[in-house]
């Protein structure tokens, strides 16, 4: 079952993240103003306790609202990395290594293992999901970037030449938010054992309310998120954009949902059918809206991105049967 609900967490992901194409703006020139405004809207999912009212004692609530800071601290940094390159190089560096990095916490925590054919779907669904991601992989340039990688990062203490500081903070920054992402949904999952799905999601994102207040108690900070919300524009269409907003926050309960219930590396591991989801609709929705989504149609470029799909494909396959 958690494959099903991962499965459409990511489906509404990929439609979300097209519909903020037509509805927000591309840059937030402040990490530190994103997370604010995403975590704002946590309050709001204090709607949905009454379902299964369950209220925690002082050691799970300590715990749930350090799980909800984490999630804000991981934000900062994942829209750090954002900020500082294309997010066709970000996104294929935190997708590869989160589901990694989700395995290896949950085995050292947990003891969780995959079973060999889990293990094999794994593997699959990360290479897919890689391809599906990046712009165009040459093989024959791999030699080239393990080069520079070297260059980059052969002498970690040493001097780095100003030309590869950026490359270097770039990749810091993805790795970063890799193992926060990784430990945030796996402490998530740790909660879900001991708790009820409901009571432990709510609660969580109380800690990320919480965050964004003491936020507002740093000068600094205040200044860029007030600077922030005076230059953004109202949405023409509100409706569209409150059901793009609730959808987003759905896509999010089922992800959290599926991590109950299933094996936190697999799910991440699943990312790979949210970029295919999101191949196919930007390929058919950009020769209509040619000027708001674009997207690469080269033969190089789409015979990797169909292997990739296929790819995902056999590792779902793999994975469920």
């Amino acid at each position: 079952m958690w494959v099903l609900v991962a499965i459409s967490a990511y489906f509404m992901n990929a439609g979300v993240y097209v519909a903020d194409k037509f509805l927000l703006s591309k840059k937030i020139h402040s990490s530190i103003s994103y997370a604010f405004f995403v975590g704002v809207w946590s309050i709001f999912n204090f709607v949905l306790l009454p379902l299964d009212f369950w209220t925690p004692n002082l050691q799970e609530l300590s715990l749930d609202l350090f799980a909800g800071l984490l999630f804000l601290v991981t934000l900062v940094v994942w829209y750090k990395a954002l900020h500082q390159s294309e997010a066709t190089r970000v996104v294929p560096i935190v997708s590869a290594l989160t589901p990694i990095f989700s395995f290896l916490l949950s085995y050292i925590f947990f003891g969780e293992i995959l079973v060999e054919r889990q293990f094999l779907a794994f593997i699959i669904l990360i290479i897919g999901g890689v391809l599906i991601s990046v712009k165009q992989t040459k093989i024959y340039l791999l030699k080239e970037v393990s080069d520079k990688f070297k260059v980059v990062f052969g002498d970690i203490l040493g001097h780095v030449h100003a030309q590869y500081r950026p490359t270097r903070r770039l990749i810091v920054n993805s790795i970063a938010s890799a193992l926060l992402f990784a430990g945030y949904y796996v402490l998530m999952k740790y909660i879900y054992s001991e708790q009820p799905f409901i009571g432990g999601f709510v609660w969580s994102r109380l800690g990320t309310f919480v965050g964004v207040i003491l936020m507002l108690f740093v000068a600094d900070w205040r200044r860029k998120i007030h600077e922030q919300q005076k230059g953004q524009k109202s949405p023409k269409n509100l409706g569209f954009f409150l059901s793009v907003r609730l959808f987003a926050a759905l896509a999010f309960i089922l992800l959290n949902w599926s991590i109950s219930l299933g094996n936190v590396a697999m799910v991440n591991a699943l990312q790979g059918i949210q970029f295919s989801f999101l191949i196919i609709m930007v390929f058919f929705l950009s020769r209509k809206f040619p000027d708001i989504l674009e997207e690469e149609t080269g033969r190089g470029v789409m015979f990797q991105k169909v292997v990739g799909v296929v790819l995902v494909s056999l590792g779902l396959y793999v994975l469920v049967t």
